[in-house]
């Protein structure tokens, strides 16, 4: 039995990672990354079998975020030539809601930038909620910025299932992204999420010139955290934010960093996320054997694969599509 899957039986039985181990992942020799991967997918199909859950985002307000993060092109200190607009109208995001339907995603992802939601923005957004639990059954991710209690609890009430906030990277590498707020906020912010009965989903963005350490930090501050779902971004760098030019990534090493996630958070959806399509390219298929977890359609300011193509992987992978859209209480 190679060592790959001993570790993943380790897991199984109950077992963690030790820092060593953890770092032994992300510098598995590339000759033996199928082996990992297999080893991965272990893990995954004893918690997941063969499904794959499809996420939709709906970039509801874009740019004029007061924030300084190095990666995001809506942050105050990008110059990057983005599409810049207030908060959309309940239709539009009902329209959004409508087209993640038909694609089959079983989550919808509400998201704004911002530093925080405006009690304007958070009504807007309640009131889309209700009438999409109405009409399409889906499950709603926000992701509106760091929220206030009495905000949480509105988008509880509203039917909110999942809120999103990133830690985004280490606690030791935090500074180096950002300084407009800071890590324990973010941390504080998941917590307050979990208080209100949302389901926290909480993630990374690899790639942001971060030590191996940091990548394993973060895996474990996520399972500290307990986050349902854990999206994995892979930096998409682009022109005129602070981290452009930044090319750390291979596919074979995002690939090793998602087996990483399996691996400390064997029970959770791990999400393959922003910068898939140009991080893993070729090998996005391979993706899918340690996550569990996609987005089809667009990202917030890049554009994402041909929703055809998505479904076409899943297809040729054998995988099959969760379903957890609900009308009036009942499975569809």
């Amino acid at each position: 039995m190679s060592y790959w899957k001993k570790l993943a039986f380790s897991v199984l039985e109950g077992g963690e990672l030790t820092d060593e181990e953890a770092i032994s992942i992300l510098d598995c020799p590339d000759q033996e990354l199928l082996e990992l991967l297999q080893a991965a997918y272990t893990i995954r199909h004893h918690h997941f079998g063969n499904k794959v859950k499809l996420n939709m985002i709906i970039n509801t307000k874009s740019g004029l975020c007061p924030e300084n993060c190095g990666y995001c092109a809506q942050s105050s200190v990008s110059n990057a030539p983005i599409d810049k607009y207030r908060m959309m109208d309940k239709e539009t995001i009902l329209q959004g809601a409508e087209q993640a339907y038909n694609l089959n995603a079983g989550t919808y992802c509400i998201v704004a930038s911002g530093r925080g939601p405006s009690e304007k923005e958070l009504d807007t957004v309640s009131s889309a909620v209700q009438e999409i639990k109405v009409k399409f059954g889906l499950k709603v991710c926000a992701c509106l910025g760091i929220l206030k209690p009495s905000q949480a609890e509105k988008l509880k009430a509203a039917g909110v299932d999942r809120y999103n906030h990133n830690l985004n990277t280490s606690a030791s590498h935090h500074e180096s992204i950002t300084t407009s707020h800071t890590y324990q906020d973010r941390v504080n912010t998941v917590e307050l999420i979990k208080n209100s009965g949302i389901s926290p989903c909480s993630g990374v963005i690899i790639g942001m010139r971060e030590s191996k350490i940091d990548v394993v930090d973060m895996a474990r501050s996520l399972k500290v955290l307990d986050a349902d779902s854990i999206p994995v971004n892979f930096l998409h760098a682009i022109e005129g934010t602070p981290l452009a030019g930044t090319d750390e990534l291979n596919p074979r090493y995002c690939l090793k960093v998602l087996c990483l996630m399996r691996f400390i958070n064997p029970s959770k959806e791990i999400r393959i996320s922003g910068g898939r399509e140009v991080n893993l390219r070729s090998l996005q298929s391979l993706g899918l054997y340690p996550a569990n977890s996609i987005f089809v359609g667009d990202y917030l300011t890049t554009a994402g694969q041909d929703t055809t193509a998505d479904h076409k992987m899943l297809q040729d992978l054998g995988f099959e599509i969760e379903f957890n859209k609900e009308k009036n209480g009942v499975e569809i």
